[in-house]
């Protein structure tokens, strides 16, 4: 499986649209393929494979890391992708099955169930908190972005009223919940807490995408500079602090968890990828050993970050990192 071009753009009603974690958006090589309705399925095993890789990681000015790695795929799956992952363990992603559709799922101890919500087809859920409330996003018979909250058993539509598309991208133990969404004038992050939606731009973006949230209510928020590279903030709702992988063009934040720590994507010359921790205020890099591209994703509490990367195949596969 291939991955096309880093800047995929979504398109609804002639408006140009950017939605969030843009390397979420190329593990879905089959959008707008194969939109076939499916329902809540029941449950099939994970296969966690034994082998046990490990890799050190170093800041300039900071002892270094040991990150230990397992990956993760769906039996069957062509694709395999984890993009978020909550303090009892439970992770949530999506994988394209043997015929090539694509699903949301939850995956704790051992065995995955499929999430797909009953509205649209090729379900993401990107993200689940301690009570077990997964967000994400669904493709509508229009093929827009929809997000979601899935919680005890029930679906509901999360965006911004006047909204083209939108996706909910984190949720934290409180239950407040970030995303994005687009309307005329662009793509903004947004706020959903106690009922009501906050807007979120950062200064000077020409498109905020959204990011997660913790139970401190610290937001990481990705944003397109003039050029259209992705860059980083923490926004604690009054100020908007940049925190981009040192040395790197394109920077996605993704999770953040109770700690303050965050994990990400990045993207650097040379068509180079790689994961990347802010720990203590130090930045990590990390690759899969014998991976070709690494996308971070998520993290908890414990130390335990998910995503996803290719082999050399192309093949897209979860991970867990241990650090």
């Amino acid at each position: 499986m291939g991955f096309p071009a880093r800047d995929i753009r979504l398109y609804s009603a002639a408006v140009k649209i950017t939605y969030s974690f843009v390397r979420r958006i190329w593990t879905n090589p089959f959008w707008g393929d194969n939109f076939v309705r499916h329902g809540i399925v029941g449950q099939i095993r994970v296969v966690l494979f034994l082998a046990l890789f490990s890799a050190v990681a170093t800041s300039a000015d900071a002892p270094p890391l040991t990150f230990k790695f397992k990956t993760i795929k769906v039996p069957g799956a062509q694709s395999t992708a984890i993009y978020g992952i909550n303090n009892l363990g439970a992770m949530v992603g999506s994988y394209v099955d043997s015929g090539g559709v694509r699903h949301g799922f939850t995956l704790l101890k051992g065995k995955v169930v499929k999430i797909d919500d009953p509205n649209g087809t090729d379900t993401y859920c990107f993200a689940t908190n301690r009570a077990g409330a997964i967000v994400g996003y669904y493709a509508t018979s229009n093929h827009n972005a929809q997000g979601f909250l899935y919680a005890k058993g029930k679906f509901a539509d999360i965006s911004p009223t006047g909204s083209i598309g939108s996706q909910a991208t984190g949720i934290n133990d409180h239950g407040d919940i970030t995303g994005n969404f687009a309307d005329s004038k662009g793509s903004h992050g947004f706020l959903l807490k106690g009922g009501t939606y906050t807007t979120l731009d950062v200064p000077g973006a020409q498109d905020t995408l959204g990011g997660a949230i913790n139970n401190a209510g610290l937001m990481t928020e990705v944003w397109l500079d003039s050029s259209f590279n992705s860059q980083s903030s923490l926004y604690n709702g009054k100020t908007y602090k940049t925190i981009d992988v040192p040395g790197e063009p394109d920077s996605d934040a993704a999770g953040i968890n109770n700690l303050g720590d965050i994990v990400y994507s990045w993207e650097g010359s040379g068509d180079t990828y790689g994961g990347a921790l802010r720990h203590s205020g130090k930045f990590y890099k990390f690759h899969v050993p014998k991976g070709d591209r690494t996308f971070g994703y998520g993290i908890n509490d414990h130390k335990v970050i998910v995503g996803a990367y290719t082999d050399n195949k192309g093949i897209l596969s979860g991970f867990t990192a241990t650090y």
